[in-house]
């Protein structure tokens, strides 16, 4: 499956993650807090931009359209890995 190939891909789901909330983040504001080097996220960047799930408008990255419907669908997943976490899983 190409979708869960994409996001398996190191820091793919750590980018979207930090562009949750909706605000634009630059490629250093994206760089620091996914912590990764500049030549995977410049790489993560470009397939998350081909794959239409972040938009890139001025200086900063955002979310696209299907990339807020992905967090959404995620959202049930990550519901149950807090539970998961509070039962001391990790």
């Amino acid at each position: 499956m190409a979708a869960m190939d994409l996001l398996g891909r190191r820091s793919a789901l750590r980018i979207l993650w930090e562009l949750r909330e909706g605000r634009q983040l630059t490629f250093r504001e994206l760089l620091e807090a996914a912590a990764t080097n500049p030549s995977l996220l410049n790489t993560r960047l470009a397939e998350l931009r081909t794959a239409g799930l972040i938009d890139h408008q001025g200086e900063g990255y955002l979310l696209a359209p299907m990339g807020q419907d992905l967090l959404a669908a995620l959202r049930p997943f990550a519901d149950w890995a807090g539970r998961w976490a509070r039962l001391g899983r990790t």
